[in-house]
């Protein structure tokens, strides 16, 4: 057994760490088996050697994320040992280097993950980018963050979002309205993304003016997409055809993002994706990124990550 002290000078910036009735105290003696008391410098932790410098590691920069003006939530804690687990030497901070500017209810977003912040680093610096993987690990949150946010500094003169509609169960012709009410439903989780950074009313009045574009894939057709932050939402429903129409439509000044889940796909029995299709044949393409994202990068509650793990063994 060992016992570590970590020093809190600030009253406050313990307070912060703490969490509400100590939740975030709790959450690190469950995942690394410690007891972790209150001393009169700070806090004491009693375990296992390799525990106790995990977790005062962690506590550590946790308490100079505090210090820096950061705020640190339950999810935040889990995922933090989660990763410090792997690595010991990686810097939290240097997560919350990478924050996204945007306006309106969220002035800024940070990575919660390593592998967001190589996402954010790949669109940053790629004409297109891939993000690949399960739900729940940002892809296409911060894809709409980083359209935003190049909007907002002048970088790019529009955002187009699109999807696929593409019939998982249901048949759209049995729901009632013109073609454009049918695929609406499609398309809610993009308009969702973009409320929960942009102000409701300054959101319509964007998608009012074109500025902000949200439409079916099949509306891209016969386009040229210059300066302009292009994102393709759920490409694992599109069919090879389908994905080169949409590549090509890329004009100068633009970036284009491309997400999707292989594992998710909703395409007819015997119908190849093209999101499948263009990672075979794109992989080696100068000017081209693909990130793949796993479950560890899940953020979304932690339940998720496990049952994403329960489908993937069962796969198996």
């Amino acid at each position: 057994m060992k016992e570590m002290e970590v020093q809190f000078p600030n009253a406050s910036v313990l307070q912060a760490l703490v969490g509400d009735k100590d939740e975030n105290l709790k959450t690190i003696e469950r995942e690394l088996g410690l007891k972790i008391g209150r001393s009169p410098n700070g806090l004491l932790l009693v375990g296992q050697d390799t525990d106790v410098e995990l977790g005062h590691a962690l506590l550590a920069q946790m308490r100079g994320l505090i210090d820096q003006g950061e705020v640190i939530f339950k999810g935040d804690v889990e995922r933090a040992i989660k990763m410090l687990s792997g690595n010991q030497r990686l810097q939290l901070s240097e997560l919350f280097r990478d924050q996204i500017r945007v306006s309106g209810k969220r002035t800024k977003i940070v990575p919660k993950t390593f592998k967001q912040k190589t996402y954010i680093e790949e669109i940053k610096s790629h004409s297109v980018v891939f993000g690949v993987g399960p739900a729940g690990t940002g892809k296409t949150y911060l894809a709409m963050a980083m359209a935003v946010s190049a909007l907002v500094s002048k970088e790019v003169k529009r955002i187009v979002l699109c999807r696929p509609a593409v019939e998982a169960g249901e048949k759209l012709g049995f729901l009632p309205g013109d073609m454009a009410e049918k695929v609406n439903p499609y398309l809610r989780p993009l308009y969702d993304a973009l409320y929960d950074m942009v102000d409701v009313d300054r959101a319509k009045e964007m998608v009012e003016k074109g500025v902000v574009e949200v439409a079916p894939l099949a509306f891209m057709r016969g386009r040229t997409l210059s300066n302009a932050f292009v994102i393709l939402d759920e490409a694992q429903n599109t069919t090879p055809v389908q994905m080169k129409m949409f590549l090509t439509r890329l004009g100068f000044g633009s970036t284009c993002v491309v997400t999707g889940d292989p594992t998710q796909i909703d395409l007819p029995r015997g119908m190849s994706s093209g999101l499948n299709h263009a990672l075979k044949i794109l992989s080696d393409t100068e000017g081209i990124s693909i990130v793949h994202f796993t479950d560890e990068d899940v953020v979304r509650h932690p339940l998720v990550s496990r049952i994403i793990q329960a489908y993937d063994r069962d796969e198996d």
